[in-house]
């Protein structure tokens, strides 16, 4: 065993051996000897403990390829791009919205070099990083002013902390919902600084209910879109038409978080329908907020819409700047709201849109394609299927309704081993270049076809299976 310890080579042995230097040349010094050590270590341990079977691991093509395997793995990207295939279009752990053409382009050229981010070619001053989407967004929504902030969480707390700041807020009971993350309209309050008054019962909310809870300690109405669940039976809710007339007339301002915050009518694509922003500032609604990588098909963001002399408060709260958006995200959001100036094109240019609106016949061809495929390329314990199924929006929308889709079902013929099975080839779709990511569903792993379109580079790969 001695003997064998002593055969394992040393850090500088390895360093200095033919092989390593041109690891050296394309990783740098400092990464190649931190790769070292750790295979070194780990061809100690193993001598250690499986003796002489550990001899093979001395061979330097043993070292070598453990040493490109190690530092393919340090400089690889962990953010990457994957193939959707749960089922879920607007998926918040695979990124939301997939971005427009133009709007990569805008990002491209923008990051590439200098930009009048805050400058004003006209007055050559400075100037203010909302003008870039202030126009557009009141001329798609109808509001009187605008600005922008990271997420739409980070817009609800600005706005709540620049309008409510210690005073008190009033909502719907059944209106305070939780977001993804644990993420709840209670603790944004808190957070904000306003106090939080329920107002109504869980399923029946009334005029009254807002008129009666109004103080001389009330900042505001609050309005709030449940979109990710649904109250269904003996409900009563109060409209937001029916929430101005109360609040205007105490001189109170109403503000809405409508989430999801469609710009169209999403009826139009045979879709269901989502309120729209300008539906809610045509009520009267003094303040809207909403996402910009749901169904708006933009990057992240946090839109705030609405009464310009509000606007211009919030605007001036202190932590507007922590919540502000970088260059690229303007960029990227602007191209993305510029989109929206022609109606007709929509559909096709913004991804979230297409792959919503997508038709069934051609999700269905594209199922019989990689059907096909797998066919060919898989081993005889699965069974593989074409299945019709259900797609979701996700990210809270519409969380009742669902899309006609086709899917890829693969069934392991031993039920006995079935979850082991199904494990082994959910991890072997994910370990491909562009991970595959599916749902394993009902004794079954799924790959629902809706968002794929680049068919062709998602079979390319398939040859690098490994099962």
């Amino acid at each position: 065993m001695k003997s064998l310890h002593a055969s394992v080579p040393s850090i500088d042995a390895v360093l200095r051996r033919d092989m390593v230097v041109p690891l050296i040349s394309q990783y740098g010094r400092s990464l190649v000897k931190e790769a070292v050590r750790s295979v070194i270590d780990d061809i100690r341990t193993a001598v250690s403990n499986l003796a002489k079977e550990a001899i093979p691991l001395l061979a330097d093509d043993h070292i070598f390829v453990a040493l490109e395997s190690y530092l393919s793995r340090a400089i690889s990207h962990s953010l990457r791009k994957v193939f959707n295939l749960t089922g879920t279009v607007l998926h918040t752990n695979l990124g939301r919205a997939m971005l427009a053409d133009e709007a990569i382009e805008s990002m491209v050229e923008v990051a590439s070099g200098f930009s009048n981010l805050e400058y004003n070619l006209d007055t050559a001053k400075r100037g203010d990083r909302d003008v870039h989407i202030e126009d557009l967004l009141c001329k798609l929504t109808g509001a009187e002013a605008a600005t922008v902030v990271n997420n739409n969480a980070a817009a609800v707390l600005l706005v709540l902390n620049a309008l409510g700041l210690r005073k008190e807020v009033l909502v719907s009971r059944g209106e305070l919902i939780e977001i993804g993350g644990a993420f709840r309209i209670p603790d944004i309050m808190t957070r904000a600084g306003c106090k939080l008054v329920e107002v109504g019962t869980t399923n029946r909310t009334h005029k009254s209910d807002f008129e009666n809870a109004i103080t001389s300690k009330t900042a505001c109405l609050m309005k709030v879109h449940t979109s990710n669940y649904v109250v269904q039976g003996f409900t009563q809710d109060v409209s937001a038409e029916q929430m101005v007339k109360i609040a205007h007339s105490q001189d109170l301002p109403v503000i809405e978080d409508l989430g999801s915050g469609s710009l169209i009518d999403l009826s139009k694509f045979n879709l269901p329908k989502e309120p729209m922003v300008s539906e809610s500032i045509a009520s009267g609604v003094d303040i809207v907020m909403f996402s910009g990588d749901k169904l708006l098909g933009g990057p992240q963001s946090g839109l705030i819409v609405g009464n310009k002399k509000l606007i211009s408060k919030i605007k001036k709260n202190p932590m507007k700047r922590a919540m502000r958006l970088d260059k690229i995200t303007i960029a990227a959001l602007s191209s993305t709201l510029r989109l929206y100036l022609d109606p007709d094109k929509i559909k096709s240019r913004i991804p979230t849109l297409r792959l919503l609106s997508r038709d069934l016949k051609d999700i269905k061809i594209t199922a019989g394609k990689i059907k096909n495929e797998l066919t060919t390329i898989l081993n005889n314990d699965i069974i593989i299927d074409q299945m019709d199924c259900l797609s979701q929006i996700g990210s809270g929308s519409l969380p009742v309704n669902r899309l006609p889709s086709a899917a890829i079902v693969l069934r392991p013929k031993n039920t006995k081993k079935s979850g082991r099975i199904l494990k082994y080839y959910a991890d072997a779709f994910r370990a491909l270049p562009i991970p595959v990511i599916g749902r394993i569903n009902d004794g079954a792993f799924v790959l629902d076809m809706r968002c794929l379109e680049d068919v062709e580079t998602f079979v390319t790969q398939l040859g690098e299976l490994e099962l």
